[in-house]
Parts: structure tokens; sequence; C-alpha cells
């Protein structure tokens, strides 16, 4: 079969508010000018936006995370895809590396929202030709979409923190079973084994471990997770160093949502180091000693790339 065409569709980013330094680096990756464009909040708090050049017959890569305030940011990726098809974009793609409300993917309890299916269908509707995210939730969030969907994985530039010597005794730690598949994949990447923590959540915001599935004597403890917020996942250390856990516990997790619990759970003497991606700006008043940030923007643009071009990027999709 002779290889498809290229596009002559020229390859244009642009980004809303929620994370510029990202777009921006991105963009410089790719050798091309972010894209201009304006969002004004009117004093009634109504959202505006408007885009500042010609669009028509371009491919439209517009990276925007839902991160708080949640609803503005996705209301603002919403106004921008409508912008950008009545300025007949040729396609849309909705670059979103912290895709919202995707904790809400199923009915828990009765007579619930499944809000992640409802954010589906507002991005369809509004005429978005293909979405990108990263370590969302759910991977079942993919089948919401009838439009291309790519579910990215921060995993290769996060595991690459630790190809160390000093990691040589280390073991990844999954902090409940929705993280297995992940665990697995950090494992081959970097030659170590698996633990598992069964843990049972009784709220949004609390769960309770259970039990630890796996050797850690006298190991150093690498805890995976796609999101940080409430800290949940830090109350677990105690458990790890009462299995034996060497008290050098690091942690690898894609979004660092970060709320005030979770910053103070990182004062615990065992933990040593906190790596997040920047899926998520980090303002100021959440910055800490052991919290280190790791560009997502090197692995993204080479993806975008490839999106434009029709080339596969399935080396860098999480297998579900």
């Amino acid at each position: 079969m002779p290889p498809l065409p290229k596009t002559t569709h020229p390859l244009r980013i642009f980004a809303g508010s929620a994370n510029l330094p990202l777009a921006e680096e991105v963009a410089r990756r790719l050798g091309v000018q972010l894209g201009c464009c304006t969002t004004k909040y009117l004093p009634d708090s109504e959202i505006h936006v408007m885009l500042d050049e010609a669009v028509r017959g371009d491919d439209i890569f517009f990276i925007q995370p839902c991160c708080a305030p949640v609803n503005d940011h996705l209301m603002e990726l919403l106004l921008y895809i409508d912008a950008f098809r009545r300025a007949s974009a040729n396609t849309i793609t909705a670059v979103i590396p912290y895709f919202p409300y995707a904790r809400q993917e199923r009915m828990a309890r009765g007579r619930e929202a499944i809000s992640a299916k409802v954010v589906a269908r507002m991005l369809e509707a509004m005429g978005a030709s293909r979405v990108i995210y990263m370590d969302v939730h759910a991977p079942a969030t993919q089948g919401f979409f009838d439009i291309p969907v790519d579910p990215l994985t921060a995993l290769p530039v996060l595991a690459a923190q630790f190809r160390d010597e000093r990691f040589r005794d280390a073991v990844i730690v999954a902090p409940d079973e929705g993280r297995v598949k992940m665990a697995v994949r950090y494992a081959e990447m970097l030659g170590l084994p698996v633990v598992l923590l069964h843990k049972r959540r009784t709220s949004f915001t609390e769960a309770q471990t259970m039990s630890v599935v796996g050797d850690l004597t006298d190991k150093i403890p690498i805890v995976i997770d796609d999101v940080i917020s409430n800290g949940t996942v830090l109350t677990q250390v105690p458990l790890l160093l009462e299995a034996g856990a060497r008290p050098e516990v690091y942690l690898a997790i894609t979004h660092g949502v970060l709320a005030p619990r979770a910053l103070q759970l990182l004062d615990h003497p065992a933990i040593c180091r906190l790596y997040i991606t920047d899926t998520i700006p980090l303002p100021p008043e959440k910055r800490h000693p052991k919290l280190e940030v790791v560009s997502i923007a090197p692995l993204l643009a080479p993806i975008i790339q490839r999106v434009h071009d029709g080339s596969t990027i399935s080396d860098y999709i999480l297998p579900t």
C-alpha cells in the first residue's frame, strides 16, 4: 500500500488561559508561533473568546487542561472550539492534558450523573474533530466519544526520573486495583517488580487501605498514580513502612491537583520526592520542597506532529 499523502493544511497551535507556559513550550518545540486569541471575563462572570487571526483551512490543536477553576476552563474550551468551527478551521483537536470530571465516569450509586460522558458529548456537539488527553482516571472514558480519541500517558517522562542505579532495589507500587496496568508498564520499562495495595474508597475524598499484595521488604517504594488531589495516596505511606519498605518513598503522579491536605501529608519524613507533570500549572502557594515538576512538552510536541502528519502514535498510548 502506498504511504498516505501528507496533509497540506497548516499546523496551528492555540491555547486557552489554563496553562499558557505549557502551550508556549509545545509551540517552541514544534517550531511554530503560538496563535493569538483573547479570553475576557465580563462583569457578569460570562466568558468571551475571540480569535485574533484567520484560521480558515488550518489544522488547529487547542491546548487547554481543565484544571481549577474547572467549569471556567471547560467553558472557555467549548467556546473556542465553536469559534474555530465558525472560522472555517479544517480540523479542531482539543488537547486536554487534564480531562475534567474524569473521576465521575460511572454511576457508583443510583441517580448520579455520568459527568465524564456529559463532557464528551459537549466537546463533540461544539465541533471537536479529535480529543487528546493524558492519563485519564478511567480508560473506559474513551468509549464516551464517537470521534477519535488519543489516550496518552506521561509514563515515559516520569519513569525517566528513576533510571538510576540507586533505584535498583526499588519496587513499583500500585495504590489500588485500577492502577495495576499502569504499574506493570512502569515495571516493564524500569525492570522492577510490582506491589499492589488493596484499597476501599469510603467517599470522594477518603479511602481505606486494606492490605498489601507483594514483597516490600527492604525495598524503595515508587508509588504511581494518575492524580493526587486530597492526598489519599500519601496516607498509605505508614502501611508501606509496616510492610518492611525502606523509609525512602518516591511518588510519580501525572496530575498534581494538590489540595492543602496533600501538601501537609508530604511532610512525612519517609517521603523523599513527589514527581508530578505540568499538565496542571503549579501556583506558588502549592510549591513544596519535596515536589518536582516534569514537563510533558517533550512528549506532547512530537505526538501533535505525528497526529498532524497522519503517523502512528501507538508507542505513546497506555494499553487498556
